[in-house]
């Protein structure tokens, strides 16, 4: 059954929002569903992806969002759907600010203040892409890499996510490799075509973004997902647009963990395209609890 699923038709009706029917306070509301979870809990980039979509409606034509900063506050329930309140801080001449606050139950799930700019010329210049870094044609998806494996959370890795991600490294779903460094790298793309509309692509990156960040933090000290006892939860997410992209052609995601302490991780991520553009700089701080060892 799962095979027949479209992922990227999911992905679009999952940022296709609704405007709340008669409700109306000093936000613009809309209302979204969730995409069932193994464990009910709804995926972090689910709901900063359709944040970013509220807070575009809001918006004028033509102001393309560049950065967006975001606290998760509460685990959210994929069987409840999720109302998304946007308040219109700012309109200037270049860029619009939004401040979005998605509930469930009454109760804020997360926060979250976006800006908007319209197109403008400027300086230019960024960083190089990696090089060596093999073609994602050449690397198995995680359907191939969970082949075989009959369970519910390999199930939703293999066939519900909307992204065709592809591991340069060995993956760690179940075991951390021998080498311990804070650094991995993704390539990923949406399965299939999107439409031509910018801001429904950086909305769609965002919700991506959230997928493979922390792993940096348990790479460098030998941690798998599926580490027994262990607990990870996003804190926040903050991430920058750079330049136009296309979420439905392949981005190497590049990422990396500069420090841990105190039960926390963080994590920055440089997003590029296949011709070497950095399109979008990502950082996300997680909550990780790690079993006492024996």
């Amino acid at each position: 059954m799962a095979d027949t699923v479209d992922p990227t038709a999911s992905l679009l009706s999952l940022l296709n929002l609704s405007p709340a029917d008669g409700a109306q306070t000093d936000e613009d509301i809309f209302v979204g569903g969730s995409q069932q979870e193994p464990l009910k809990r709804v995926f972090g980039g689910q709901v900063l992806g359709q944040s970013l979509v509220a807070a575009a409606l809001t918006v004028e034509p033509g102001r393309l969002m560049h950065s967006m900063h975001g606290y998760f506050l509460r685990p959210g329930d994929t069987e409840i759907p999720i109302t998304f309140g946007v308040q219109r801080l700012r309109d200037g001449r270049s860029f619009s600010a939004r401040r979005t606050h998605a509930y469930q139950n009454g109760l804020p799930i997360l926060s979250m203040i976006s800006s908007f700019q319209e197109p403008g010329e400027g300086l230019d210049h960024q960083v190089e892409m990696p090089e060596g870094i093999p073609e994602p044609e050449s690397l198995p998806t995680t359907a191939e890499l969970l082949k075989g494996i009959d369970h519910p959370v390999a199930k939703a890795w293999s066939h519900a996510r909307p992204m065709d991600i592809r591991h340069v490294e060995k993956p760690v779903y179940f075991e951390a490799g021998p080498e311990k460094v804070a650094r991995n790298a993704v390539w990923m793309k949406t399965f299939g075509a999107m439409p031509d509309d910018q801001n429904l692509h950086r909305a769609a990156l965002a919700y991506a973004s959230d997928y493979t960040l922390l792993e940096s933090v348990l790479r460098r000290h030998g941690l798998a997902w599926s580490t027994r006892g262990m607990s990870v939860a996003s804190l926040d997410h903050a991430m920058w647009w750079h330049r136009p992209l296309r979420v439905d052609d392949w981005l190497l995601y590049v990422q990396e963990s500069p420090s841990a302490s105190g039960a926390r991780g963080l994590a920055s991520g440089r997003i590029f395209n296949r011709a070497g553009e950095l399109v979008a700089t990502v950082a996300q701080e997680g909550m990780l609890r790690i079993p006492e060892q024996p």
